[in-house]
């Protein structure tokens, strides 16, 4: 249980994570050798040393063994000899160089998200044998500093996410979200420049390979989470041959015609997913931030308190927006249920409103950051595909999303400024399929609020006999080494530092 004493901490998290904008025996795994696993990379990276590696900034969140670099790719892949644009590279080299097998690329999640500090962070917490073989590699994927950057030069208030994930209106009405979607739209045209148009999850795929090679890496393995996985997935489609051991870790549903519209919607299923779960929490007797007697209760508690506050929203100065109203709460909800630790902003929250009253505005990210990441973010989503530019498509969707699952109220098949998106995409979706190596490890939690299982279960499908998943009964987003379980995380470092893979598809408990 999270101690009182931490809960701004919590909230402001869940702040930061709205800002930034996405399985079956009981047993322990069978594990046998996977075919890829056995001829090692070479122990050195000679072309690495060309590269000009500098202190990273950062101050003392950085490892001080971290080193950071550039890498030159093409604004447009498909016209490799044009302009040119630069990504930020990070690297700690392995512990043990006399057991170094290669890199391990660390995918970061999004869009929107950086990798860069991720040597000197999640990646300090892999097992030593898995440190000892890999050179960990960050990255900020282009587009997002200090690699190099695009903002859409937004208003303020569009940098919300209420806005980013748009909610409908209390009565269902979504006409203000097409406003606002012309309005960001228009801005990201004007502000974005030739860059805005460049950002998909291939490109940053191609970008990958592009950092393989000035590694001097033939081969690279990698640990992507959430919309990592897709990017994960995509090199994998596009480069089977460079591919050693792929950790995804879960895992985007990569349906090859909705692709980020897919993402959206799972929330839907996700949360309800999710909910019991801090329903229970939520009623347990002895916890401080109990919010009802039963964990029945606790849903139909959370959709009177929306509902009133739809009606009646409270001031909440120093805010963004400067109240509380109903899709404020339905915002925290999601944001919060990303993990158990993040339970008590919610919590919090719900117990202020039921007061009339609210707790201290959550801290965000400077503007210049904000805008950075929500370009990015939207650049990627609306890039990737062709979404519906119709009212009425969406008017539809949203009426049947409200009516079957009323936590989420529309907002997971909204309109994003995507509708309003004016470039059509350069290419087709990457269809994820079971050609390649059978060289992937897919781990997943049963209840993930933005990867839901039966999303990653699609995943798996399409991988075919190149992967195994493991899925861990566990609740949060980001399994291994973080939400997950002791199994699930054995079965994960057993792989990335052996080679070995669970025989089938197997359930943590």
């Amino acid at each position: 249980m999270t101690q009182p004493g931490k809960t701004q901490q919590l909230r402001r998290g869940a702040a930061l994570v709205g800002a930034s904008a996405v399985l079956l025996m009981l047993t322990a795994p069978v594990t046998a050798s996977v075919a890829a696993a056995s001829p090692p990379a070479a122990p050195a990276a000679p072309a690495a040393a060309s590269l000009d590696w500098t202190p990273c900034a950062g101050g003392a969140a950085v490892d001080p063994r971290q080193r950071c670099a550039t890498v030159r790719v093409p604004l447009d892949h498909a016209d490799p000899d044009g302009p040119r644009i630069d990504i930020a590279v990070s690297r700690i080299p392995s512990e043990k160089p006399a057991a170094r097998r290669g890199t391990l690329f660390l995918i970061p999640g999004g869009p929107g998200g950086s990798s860069l500090n991720d040597p000197s962070g999640k990646g300090q917490r892999l097992p030593q044998e898995v440190r000892d073989a890999y050179d960990l590699i960050g990255f900020a994927p282009r587009g997002l500093a200090p690699s190099t950057s695009v903002s859409c030069g937004l208003e303020y208030g569009d940098l919300s996410p209420t806005r980013t994930r748009p909610w409908p209106a209390p009565d269902g009405s979504i006409d203000g979200n097409f406003a606002t979607a012309r309005r960001m739209a228009d801005a990201c045209a004007r502000n974005g420049g030739e860059l805005i148009k460049h950002l998909s999850t291939a490109d940053e795929a191609r970008d990958l390979d592009r950092i393989r090679a000035a590694l001097g890496e033939r081969r690279i393995s990698a640990w992507g989470v959430s919309y990592g996985t897709y990017v994960g997935a995509v090199y994998g489609e596009l480069f089977p041959h460079r591919t050693d051991r792929i950790v995804l870790d879960s895992n985007d549903d990569p349906d090859p015609v909705r692709v980020n519209r897919a993402w959206l919607a799972a929330y839907e299923r996700g949360v309800e997913d999710t909910f019991p779960h801090f329903a229970a929490w939520a009623a347990a007797p002895g916890n401080p931030d109990r919010v009802a007697r039963r964990a029945a209760d606790v849903r139909p508690l959370f959709l009177r308190l929306a509902a009133r506050l739809d009606r009646e929203p409270i001031p909440w100065p120093g805010a963004d927006p400067a109240e509380l109203n109903g899709n404020v709460l339905r915002q925290t909800m999601l944001d919060s249920l990303y993990a158990p630790g993040r339970y008590p902003a919610l919590a919090e929250l719900i117990r202020a409103a039921q007061r009339g009253t609210v707790p201290p505005a959550p801290a965000t990210p400077p503007e210049a950051v904000l805008q950075n990441v929500t370009a990015v973010s939207v650049g990627t989503v609306c890039n990737d595909v062709a979404w519906p530019a119709s009212a009425a498509a969406y008017e539809k969707d949203v009426a049947e999303s409200r009516a079957a699952y009323p936590l989420t109220a529309g907002m997971p098949r909204n309109a994003l400024l995507c509708a309003a998106w004016p470039y059509p995409p350069r290419e087709a979706p990457v269809r994820i399929t079971g050609r390649g190596p059978s060289n992937i490890l897919l781990v997943q939690n049963a209840r993930d609020v933005a990867t839901p299982l039966a999303g990653a279960l699609k995943l798996r499908e399409a991988l075919g006999r190149r992967a195994v998943m493991v899925t861990n009964d566990a609740t949060g987003h980001n399994a291994y080494l973080a939400n997950g379980t002791a199994c699930g995380d054995r079965a994960v470092s057993r792989f990335l530092a052996t080679g070995e893979r669970p025989e089938r598809d197997v359930r943590c408990g």
